[in-house]
């Protein structure tokens, strides 16, 4: 068996997470952040979101909500964490302090910062699909998931 990695390789090892009553912390509260939240509510975690300001639809999921910024101290319990901020150097400080905890982290506007990225998704009934491009080109992951649509 060969020990170096195919060079068609992704570099993402593919898993499906059981997040039933584990804490997850979303920090930021705009589409990205929103459409992250309410798959993990969907995947049965307990979301914490902490933003200085939120869309109004946050007001209507299961989640606690803290209205201020970031802190450290955030990450405590966390078993993951997805920096989705519209500002590139908060995500970074977010995705530095969960790596240095080694808690598992998604920086949306970094994939290279991530310690794990969310593939496009597709549930129809009891089928899931996720397709991903290691985080290379989400675009064409979301262009694939539609043409799966029509399908299933």
């Amino acid at each position: 068996m060969s020990k170096t990695p195919r060079s068609d390789a992704v570099g993402h090892y593919p898993v499906y997470l059981d997040l039933r009553d584990q804490p997850v912390l979303v920090v930021g509260a705009g589409k990205v952040a929103l459409r992250k939240t309410a798959g993990l509510i969907g995947a049965g975690a307990r979301v914490t979101v902490v933003a200085p300001e939120w869309l109004a639809e946050f007001a209507d999921l299961p989640v606690r909500l803290a209205k201020r910024r970031f802190r450290a101290s955030d990450l405590d319990g966390a078993r993951l964490v997805f920096a989705a901020t519209d500002d590139r150097r908060v995500n970074h400080r977010i995705g530095a302090a969960a790596k240095a905890r080694g808690v598992w982290v998604n920086v949306t506007d970094a994939a290279d910062e991530c310690g794990f990225i969310v593939p496009a998704r597709l549930q129809r009934g009891g089928i899931q699909v996720a397709i991903s491009t290691g985080g290379v080109n989400p675009r064409l992951s979301a262009k694939l998931r539609r043409k799966l649509e029509t399908i299933l």
